[in-house]
């Protein structure tokens, strides 16, 4: 069981990149929803032991807390019986992968980004990313003081939403670790990410211009050329095989490893043990730190090579979730995540108006910020506007770099004063 479901967990993604270039249905769906679905449905398929009542109540959707021997001394006690025992080699070894899976995901993402270049930004184009962190930070903490009472471990939803509505997936993933939530609340809390941001970009890209454009002021285009880019949401893979690109592209997972292993030093030198929390904040720095070695930052598909990751760790954990808890949780998480969604397009705006951001760079701007860098590609084109497209990608990845920082750091802050 533990081989295949290693292997299981390896090349199902591959499957599902293939699936995603290839269709045009399986891209508009997205690799991470078909990753959740495939793991929900191998985590609901009868494969693995159900355990008993008093297992789950131990570990509590936190395997790492409990020891092996402790698991054999109640075995032996007839507390819990060898399905139960099971079961835990099953859920540390997928609890393993989602974290070894998110640990290399996020020095691959951020060697792509060009951190020297984020200094360079123009005046607008910097004022919308400032304002556009305010306005997401402003109405999530805003919906944490109206439904923190109805959501359980609001303060945790609330710290990766931030992560999630600067960056994007990989930092919720990072912040689902950080914060130790649930594989339930982790699902349905991207399920309704998901399905809120496809109506956000449906009103953007239809309606966005026409309604924000009537206040705000129209945007100076430049005389000369811009670069052309295809838009594939969560990346390019064509061409990633060819001997020099794989090549290459080994060498900055061999890189990652190392990031991840500094990470993991740092981290017991600091604070004595293996604190994912020190880890992922390093992981992050030294990421963004790599990025400004020309011998990695030009190393083509790293980003892709992150995606895989992540699609790994969407398996992973979708396969630990109960589908019979999923359904139970309340609307209020529904409510919350609509209201960080389009309250802070709102707020965004209504800051835009105060400080002159025109509309396009405005819609650019939140389109990076809600949905991650992938996206902007699409709405410039359904703004005719390929100008803006440089500043929303700079946008996007200065949120990936940025929002473990900001999601950690403002959960514990909800956690400990509201």
């Amino acid at each position: 069981m533990i081989t295949f479901l290693i292997v299981f967990y390896l090349f199902v993604p591959i499957l599902i990149i293939i699936l995603t270039q290839r269709s045009r249905l399986a891209a508009k769906i997205g690799g991470i929803i078909i990753a959740y679905a495939i793991g929900l449905l191998i985590g609901h398929s009868g494969l693995f032991p159900d355990g008993s009542a008093t297992f789950h109540n131990l570990v509590n959707n936190s395997i790492g807390k409990i020891t092996t021997d402790k698991l054999n001394q109640m075995r032996s006690s007839g507390i819990i019986t060898d399905s139960d025992i099971k079961l835990y080699q099953i859920r540390k070894l997928q609890d393993n992968i989602m974290s070894l899976a998110v640990l290399l995901a996020i020095p691959l993402l951020l060697f792509s980004c060009n951190a020297r270049s984020w200094f360079r930004m123009a005046g607008k184009t910097f004022m919308a990313l400032i304002s556009g962190i305010i306005a997401v930070l402003v109405v999530v903490i805003l919906g944490f003081v109206l439904f923190k009472n109805s959501i359980p471990d609001a303060w945790k939803v609330a710290g990766m939403l931030v992560g999630v509505y600067t960056g994007g997936t990989p930092n919720l993933a990072a912040l689902k670790m950080m914060l130790d939530v649930t594989p339930d609340l982790y699902i349905m809390t991207h399920t309704y990410d998901t399905i809120i941001s496809a109506f956000f970009i449906f009103f953007l890209i239809s309606f966005g211009k026409v309604v924000f454009g009537s206040f705000l002021p129209a945007y100076p285009f430049k005389d000369g050329a811009y670069e052309d880019f295809t838009v594939h949401p969560e990346g390019n893979y064509t061409g990633i095989f060819e001997r020099k690109v794989f090549l290459q592209l080994l060498f900055a997972i061999g890189a990652a490893l190392l990031v991840v292993g500094l990470s993991v030093f740092l981290s017991i030198i600091i604070t004595g043990e293996m604190n994912i929390v020190i880890i992922i904040l390093s992981l992050t720095t030294l990421g963004i730190l790599a990025s400004l070695i020309p011998r990695i930052n030009r190393i083509e598909k790293t980003f892709e090579a992150g995606m895989y990751f992540i699609l790994i760790f969407g398996i992973a954990v979708a396969s630990m979730a109960n589908f019979r808890q999923l359904i139970h949780i309340s609307g209020s998480l529904f409510y919350y995540i609509t209201l960080a969604v389009m309250g802070s397009l709102l707020l965004h705006a209504f800051l835009s108006w105060l400080f002159k951001v025109d509309a396009d760079t405005l819609i650019i701007a939140h389109t990076a910020l809600i949905c991650s860098p992938p996206f902007v590609p699409m709405v410039a084109g359904a703004l005719r506007n390929r100008e803006v497209v440089i500043a929303g990608l700079t946008i996007g990845i200065i949120g990936y770099a940025v929002g473990n920082y900001l999601g950690y750091t403002l959960a514990i802050i909800l956690r400990n004063f509201l």
